[in-house]
């Protein structure tokens, strides 16, 4: 890639950092705002928008995006956003009644529907060395969720719905990254073997995503009670939790700073990781991003700043993070050249 060593191991560290901040400010970030899941997932959907856009322009001035790249059929940027919205919002209404150590691990179940979707849609085979890590990461998965089936474990107060509507929001993300890739695919072939550039991918999905938060409030909103007619004074009291003014009835301490902290380290995070892709490889980033998951388990079961009272890891949800990591490390591990391209 031309990068130097020196390069590529500062890229490493800004990546491994963010990834830690983004899923523990992820957390945090919902403590103002626990009653507003969705008012928190407008401003991270409008703010990509703005700063992706604002990307796509500069590199369409510089000449690196082109017409032919902006004219691409936008059916598939449809479905993106869609898959995006459903993930963001089922996300943060979980992510809020979770606790800080299941969300990574949840999380983590992006790969087993990742490895599921682009096998029945793009038709791609794998090593047996990535199904197993794929066993393993599900099989992590599965018992750190159990860990809660015993009285006084950390799950065992919350409803089976939340850990589901959590892997369920992974399946929604994993489905919208699957979909781009066919969007490379099939854009190469448009555009006569010139893959297209990252940002009109990510800005035109991000905008889609935007439309439909906003379209699908209604429906979501039923899904936490809020009847549609109650739309306008969620807005405004999410409007005003964010902000901390107003006599809310709800305790926002924290707000604004902490759900902005959130989306400025966000999206550091998600152009760090395109950074160090383009330095070295995905299989390069892919394994620093995971690096960071034992970490940020590690830092929200620990008493944090509005979360004074942190979680207790059970030992089978440690050991079961510890399944997930080695699954998720065996899957990346390089094989053979002549299937990489191909199981990548």
């Amino acid at each position: 890639m031309g990068s130097s060593p020196a390069a590529a191991a500062a890229a490493s560290a800004a990546v491994v950092a963010l990834a830690v901040a983004n899923r523990v400010l992820y957390k945090l970030a919902l403590v103002p705002l626990k009653a507003y899941p969705f008012f928190l997932a407008q401003l991270t959907t409008f703010g990509y928008v703005a700063v992706y856009f604002s990307i796509l322009y500069a590199r369409y001035r510089a000449g690196v995006v082109t017409r032919d790249m902006l004219a691409l059929p936008k059916s598939r940027f449809v479905a993106i956003g869609l898959l995006e919205a459903l993930g963001v919002a089922s996300g943060m209404s979980a992510g809020a009644m979770l606790p800080g150590p299941a969300i990574p691990i949840l999380s983590q179940s992006f790969l087993v529907w990742q490895l599921i979707f682009s096998a029945l849609l793009l038709g791609r085979t794998y090593s047996a060395r990535q199904i197993i890590g794929c066993l393993l990461v599900t099989s992590g998965v599965i018992l750190a969720v159990a860990s809660g089936a015993n009285e006084g474990q950390f799950l065992s107060e919350v409803q089976l719905i939340w850990p589901a509507l959590m892997i369920t929001s992974s399946a929604f993300q994993a489905g919208a990254s699957i979909l781009k890739e066919a969007v490379f695919i099939d854009g190469a072939e448009r555009l006569k073997g010139m893959r297209p550039d990252i940002f009109v991918v990510n800005s035109f999905g991000s905008g889609f995503q935007a439309l439909f938060v906003f379209l699908l409030l209604p429906f979501l909103s039923n899904l936490r009670g809020i009847k549609f007619a109650e739309l306008p004074g969620y807005l405004n009291g999410g409007a005003e939790c964010f902000l901390n003014v107003g006599e809310s009835p709800i305790d926002c301490g924290g707000a604004p700073f902490l759900p902005l902290l959130f989306i400025v380290v966000n999206m550091a995070f998600n152009i760090s990781l395109l950074n160090l892709v383009k330095m070295s490889s995905a299989l390069v980033a892919s394994l620093t991003s995971t690096s960071a998951v034992p970490i940020s388990i590690y830092i929200l079961s620990l008493p944090l700043p509005y979360i004074p009272h942190g979680a207790e890891l059970s030992t089978s949800f440690v050991i079961g993070a510890v399944v997930m990591l080695m699954g998720l490390i065996l899957y990346n591990l390089p094989h053979s050249s002549s299937k990489q391209s191909k199981a990548d």
